[in-house]
């Protein structure tokens, strides 16, 4: 896979868009379905291209789509605050800060549960949760 360089006169949608037609696979049709869910989830969620990967964020990072040869990683920056009822983190389950949720081709993904957990995400970063 190429990487994909930031150009001043490219939005980051314009690049997030790139990224999943440069997949043409599972995991560019999982990153659009969870890009589709995010922004249900969240309505005011802002994409960025940071770090050569998709980012959302509202008032601050909710999460970002990395792409792996096996695995599409979502990782929360505030995960390890954030309630999991459904147990949709299945990744970086040690660390203080971060939660991430691994998706492998073929998995079985509650929509519902990961809005509310976006929605949780994006609650935590508004100024009046900190």
């Amino acid at each position: 896979m190429k990487k994909i360089h930031r150009n001043r006169n490219e939005s980051s949608a314009a690049l997030i868009d790139a990224r999943i037609s440069e997949l043409n696979d599972w995991r560019g049709k999982t990153l659009m379905q969870v890009r589709m869910l995010i922004q249900q989830a969240e309505p005011e969620v802002v994409e960025e291209w940071k770090w050569s990967v998709p980012c959302w964020s509202c008032d601050g990072l909710i999460c970002t789509g990395e792409t792996y040869q096996r695995t599409v990683k979502l990782t929360f920056a505030k995960g390890a605050a954030l309630p999991d009822p459904t147990g949709l983190f299945n990744a970086g389950l040690v660390g203080n800060t971060r939660r991430a949720i691994d998706l492998h081709e073929g998995d079985d993904f509650d929509a519902n549960a990961f809005k509310a957990l976006i929605r949780a995400a994006a609650a935590l970063n508004k100024p009046s949760a900190r």
